[in-house]
């Protein structure tokens, strides 16, 4: 039997992004925006067995097929020399599934998959969409972007040639949010303050480090736990896994402690988003803009290793004057107290958050999985009113 002709055939789009939420939640957000617009699209991840891909992408019902974990070494080593071998199978495996799924395009989120899905594209001749999500580039994207047909960023002035700035795609819980809030704010708040057992009327501060805790901004909070709850404001403390006896022990006793909720961490994230009206936390990029979009005010205290690139993530919100940036050497208890304090308590608290807010909405981009997918759509058929292909 013939060949069904192009036209007849399904859209597909291969995606490859993975190892971490911020490679992995951006790529979820374009799969189910593209979905949306055509729901027939066929739609592939490229993942390892090993990063968070190997349960968030099953679990949204896309098909996963993975790619051998290539890291790229930044200085001699002996991985250096397995690179070649490595390299040869990551892209051969690409290939295999762009050509199983018949891909019109490839979109990259970097991360260790995306290098070969870039260069399993280049091979296959396929037009590459790049997605950079920190301000300052990852190694993938950088090689992702030569000869890209087009290159998409979160932050303005990142160094991608051809560069479009998109914002952050977001995730479905937090665009959900989103939504709920725009309906009806207070009905929002309240459903998720009383899932956490939070008091609704309270002002909410809430503290992050991540999914890995950080130490510092742990112990720096915990010596103003007094001072926080002297403000009769409510405290949701996520420490991270393993990082909580020392924050709970400083908490006990404490006048008013019943208002310092701690845990380790918190699935349902959008939950305390829903509630916090302050947040003192690191400054992925993730955390940055969905603040901005949410039009929280909050307190960044940029990851002190790696390249800088979380310090780079903040800056347009601070400078916008949606945010406060401290470098963690200089977070303490001493710092909040004059710092922070007055964000929750005092006679232009109210007024300075929501100054702040508004200040971070201006700068928070709402509909970044749209703008991405647009990207996308540009080299792929246009989809019939009735769910084919014309």
């Amino acid at each position: 039997m013939a060949e069904a002709p192009a036209a007849a055939r399904a859209r597909s789009v291969l995606l490859a992004g993975g190892g971490t939420a911020g490679h992995v939640n951006p790529l979820l957000a374009v799969a189910e925006e593209l979905r949306r617009r055509d729901p027939g699209v066929v739609l592939t991840v490229l993942g390892t067995t090993a990063g968070l891909e190997a349960r968030l992408v099953p679990a949204h019902g896309l098909p996963l097929v993975p790619v051998p974990r290539v890291p790229l070494p930044r200085r001699p080593s002996v991985d250096l020399l397995r690179l070649p071998a490595r390299l040869v199978a990551a892209v051969r495996a690409a290939e295999d599934a762009a050509r199983g799924s018949r891909a019109e395009v490839v979109v990259g989120f970097g991360g260790y998959v995306a290098t070969p899905a870039y260069l399993a594209a280049r091979r296959l001749r396929l037009p590459v969409v790049v997605h950079e999500q920190n301000a300052r580039p990852g190694l993938a994207n950088r090689v992702g972007a030569r000869g890209a047909a087009a290159v998409a960023t979160t932050f303005p002035g990142t160094a991608l040639p051809g560069a479009v700035v998109t914002g952050l795609p977001l995730r479905t819980a937090v665009a959900r949010l989103l939504a709920d809030r725009s309906a009806d704010a207070a009905g929002t708040r309240a459903r998720a303050a009383a899932a956490l057992g939070l008091d609704p009327a309270r002002p909410t501060l809430l503290v992050t480090g991540g999914s890995l805790g950080a130490q510092s901004v742990n112990a720096a909070v915990a010596g103003a736990a007094a001072d926080l709850l002297a403000t009769g404001a409510q405290v949701v403390h996520l420490t991270g896994a393993g990082k909580s006896a020392p924050v709970l022990a400083a908490v006990s006793g404490l006048p008013g402690s019943e208002r310092y909720v701690v845990r380790e961490y918190l699935d349902a994230m959008e939950l305390a988003l829903a509630c916090a009206d302050l947040v003192l936390g690191r400054a992925g990029a993730g955390t940055v803009c969905e603040l901005a979009a949410l039009g929280i005010p909050a307190v960044y205290v940029p990851l002190p290793v790696g390249n800088g690139e979380q310090r780079l993530n903040a800056a347009p919100v601070v400078a916008a004057g949606g945010g406060l940036l401290v470098p963690d050497e200089s977070l303490d208890a001493a710092w909040l107290r004059a710092h922070l304090l007055p964000l929750l308590d005092g006679p232009d608290a109210v007024a300075a958050r929501t100054r702040m807010g508004a200040a971070a909405v201006g700068v928070g981009v709402p509909d970044a999985a749209a703008r991405v997918a647009d990207l996308v759509e540009r080299h792929l058929p246009p989809v019939r009113a009735a769910g084919g292909r014309s």
